[in-house]
């Protein structure tokens, strides 16, 4: 199974997308071991002492594919989930200074929680899904997919170009452009696709 992410891929005016949409995506690589299912609680990790939230839609491959037309990625993924998607940003900042890839910034484990997927046929429309994050029963974050600046067709497709595809594979999509922050020790975190709730769980 592979994990994939993208960078950088939400706006907060749809305005804003032309200007942005260059055809260079950021895309990394995170551990399967980051994943964390079933809403159970993620232990903070010891290797940081900053701890930065993103919520995301997360898109699961259903069938194989390379070199995928965009027009044809929908038959391609079996599900949508929401997830989190975690980085240490001190660790990240160290790696940028020295021009270092994301790897241990992202991939350490209980860096991806995400919650069950739902099938591809609940979302007529890829374009147009609203998502958001809780903390404490505060919303920090809400989304929706018409504010990416690659969509769900453009990223797989792409990636697809550079390796094949299989089911199981997951893509953690973007953030919104807005509201991330710090997360603490017994932090409850409450995340949902269309107002409901599927991702519910605390930092311990």
């Amino acid at each position: 199974m592979k994990v994939l992410g993208i960078g950088k891929n939400y706006v907060n005016d749809v305005a804003e997308i032309a200007a942005l949409k260059n055809g260079q995506q950021l895309i990394f690589l995170k551990a399967d071991s980051t994943i964390v299912t079933g809403s159970s609680d993620v232990s903070y990790p010891d290797i940081t002492n900053e701890l930065v939230y993103e919520v995301e839609l997360v898109a699961k491959i259903g069938t194989t594919g390379k070199n995928i037309a965009e027009a044809d990625v929908a038959y391609h993924i079996s599900g949508i989930a929401v997830g989190i998607d975690y980085t240490a940003t001190d660790i990240l900042k160290a790696n940028r200074e020295l021009k270092w890839p994301w790897a241990l910034a992202k991939g350490f484990d209980g860096a991806s929680p995400i919650s069950k997927f739902k099938s591809i046929s609940d979302f007529p429309d890829l374009n147009n899904i609203n998502f958001d994050l809780k903390i404490n029963g505060e919303q920090k974050q809400s989304g929706n997919t018409s504010k990416m600046i690659y969509n769900f067709a453009e990223i797989i497709s792409y990636v697809s170009k550079f390796m094949t595809l299989n089911p199981g594979d997951l893509f953690f999509t973007g953030t919104p452009a807005s509201g991330t922050g710090l997360i603490y020790k017994g932090d409850h975190l409450q995340a949902s696709i269309e107002g409901e709730l599927l991702l519910d769980f605390k930092m311990i």
